[in-house]
């Protein structure tokens, strides 16, 4: 038998679109002598589909749709993940399906049975769990029918009460099929081959896995679908952040032919990861949202310099405007250093002072502040005249404003609101600062794009005379470590404490960390590329104390 692995990159809700892609798979994978075409994980919704799933007019389209994808289905069946009702009417009313189709109609559904509850999934909100796995007999083949989770449940990820491959040896099938929407995080796919071997060597069995591609706003999904033989060996692997369309041939116990060696396929860095996931998340976003141009501001400083890089490979530079925003306190290198950067990549940029818009709104505000000492709301004022600068050229123009902000800042709440914090996405919201600079060695390793002196200066926000991030924060290679070691690993501040840090540090971060949790509520949606980033994976009280 021959499989076509499909991953494509589907768009939320758009039923013509995603029915027009599948269609085009279905002819690809026929022309090339397919028996079988498999698509991801709800891909003809695209995933994730949240409240929609809750409209009647939603499901019916879906189903609708899903009729004339059968109609195409004569000399090739096909498997395509979507919604199904469940007709028990116990329990939630949809069920999270794997879809058969084979001879013009609809075959065989079959549903998931773990749902993921945590982190960014909420699949328990919309479905209803199955009590076990479904199956199909095909070409003289017994495939098993899985949605991702479904494989998830190993030894060494034992996060449910079952298994529904537990039963899987019953039947004595030939093939696991699991059709997949696994969001991308730079640990993710090491996780991900892992249990596929778990998996492959347990029940003797060869995997077939397909994953989705894309952005869906802040999540991110890199392809990277494989097969796998019984032995635990990836045989064939498609790439990341990618669509691909590939045929494997099925003969012998192995999954493929003897002849064909395993797959050698080069692993990229953890940053070259994260750098490929944020262009694809920026380009989605846009073109997606029917998007074409950005805008940001361009500070000379490492941040802004990184989401230009992006933004320009993501959306071409001609489509990027870099905006120079100086005050009386930024430096003269500041602004050579923007302007530097705008040239080498080949983006338009405007330089527009403030001196005289903060001038203007010292004198508003001089009645109210009269002789009171300078102090963080006169430095935040000059942040919130650049957003003042920004959304009116955004509004005027029709761009989106990129958000410059990064992890170790909005951890720590060291941003204005309303001002640098603003911007209809955020590309480095999940980036630490010391990854900042690693992107920033990965884009200059062939040639130097982003100037030596935005690289080597002390970070600062320029917002007074000779500041540096460093009068705030504990430096960033000491901060990083305690933040990533709260927040991803959910270490309590004993065991940091324990593991080394100094406990006036540790104490001071975490509740800075605490703090800024209503600041963090009122952020752009943040490009996740960690295993735990803030927003819709990271969901903590704004009142409280702990």
């Amino acid at each position: 038998m021959k499989i076509a692995l499909v991953q494509y990159n589907f768009l939320i809700g758009d039923f013509a679109y995603n029915k027009g892609k599948i269609l085009k798979g279905i002819r690809t994978a026929t022309e090339g002598g397919a028996d079988l075409v498999v698509f991801p994980e709800l891909a003809l919704t695209g995933y994730p589909p949240r409240d929609f799933l809750e409209f009647g007019d939603f499901i019916k389209n879906c189903e609708e749709s899903m009729r004339e994808i059968a109609q195409s289905c004569i000399n090739i069946a096909v498997i395509i993940g979507a919604p199904s009702r469940n007709n028990t009417k116990k329990g939630k009313p949809l069920f999270n399906s794997a879809w058969f189709l084979n001879n013009g109609k609809v075959e065989s559904i079959a549903n998931k049975s773990l749902l993921p509850n945590y982190d960014v999934f909420d699949e328990y909100r919309y479905f209803e769990p199955s009590k076990g796995f479904g199956y199909v007999e095909y070409k003289g083949l017994r495939l098993v029918l899985t949605v991702c989770e479904d494989i998830w449940n190993t030894a060494e990820v034992p996060m449910y009460s079952f298994s529904p491959l537990d039963e899987v040896n019953n039947i004595s099938p030939d093939i696991i099929i699991n059709i997949s929407a696994s969001p991308f995080n730079y640990n993710q796919s090491v996780i991900r081959k892992e249990v596929l071997r778990s998996n492959a060597l347990k029940y003797k069995k060869p995997i077939v896995y397909v994953n989705q591609v894309g952005a869906q706003t802040e999540l991110i999904f890199d392809g990277n679908s494989m097969v796998c033989d019984a032995a635990g060996n990836i045989r064939d692997q498609l790439a990341y952040f990618e669509e691909e369309i590939r045929i494997v041939e099925i003969t012998g116990e192995y999954f493929l032919t003897e002849e064909r060696e395993i797959s050698k396929v080069q692993e990229l860095s953890t940053i070259q990861l994260i750098h490929d996931a944020l262009v694809l998340g920026v380009r989605d976003y846009f073109h997606k949202m029917g998007f074409r141009k950005a805008i940001l501001g361009l500070s000379g400083g490492i941040d802004s310099a990184i989401t230009m890089v992006i933004a320009a490979e993501a959306l071409g530079p001609k489509n990027v405007l870099g905006v120079l925003l100086p005050s009386v306190f930024s430096s003269d290198h500041s602004i050579t250093d923007a302007k530097q950067l705008a040239q080498n990549l080949g983006c338009p940029f405007e330089i527009i002072p403030i001196k005289e818009s903060v001038k203007a709104m010292d004198e508003t505000l001089h009645p109210l502040f009269q002789d009171l000492k300078p102090d963080i709301a006169e430095e935040n004022i000059q942040a919130r005249m650049r957003a003042v600068i920004l959304m009116a050229l955004s509004n005027k123009f029709g761009y989106i404003l990129l958000n410059t902000s990064n992890k170790s800042e909005a951890a720590v709440g060291y941003g204005t609101l309303y001002g640098d914090m603003c911007g209809g996405i955020s590309v480095l919201g999940d980036v630490y600062k010391t990854d900042v600079y690693r992107l920033a060695e990965y884009i200059n390793s062939e040639k130097e794009i982003i100037p030596k002196n935005t690289i080597t200066k002390p970070p600062s926000a320029e917002l007074r005379p000779d500041q540096k991030d460093s009068d705030s924060l504990p430096d960033y290679d000491i901060l990083d470590q305690i933040l990533y070691s709260y927040i991803e690993m959910r270490r309590s501040p004993s065991e940091l404490i324990l593991m080394g840090f100094d406990d006036v540090t540790v104490k001071r971060v975490i509740n800075m960390v605490n703090r800024s949790e209503w600041k963090r509520y009122q952020t752009p949606p943040i490009l996740r590329v960690s295993p735990k980033a803030f927003g819709m994976g990271r969901r903590m009280p704004i009142v409280a104390k702990y």
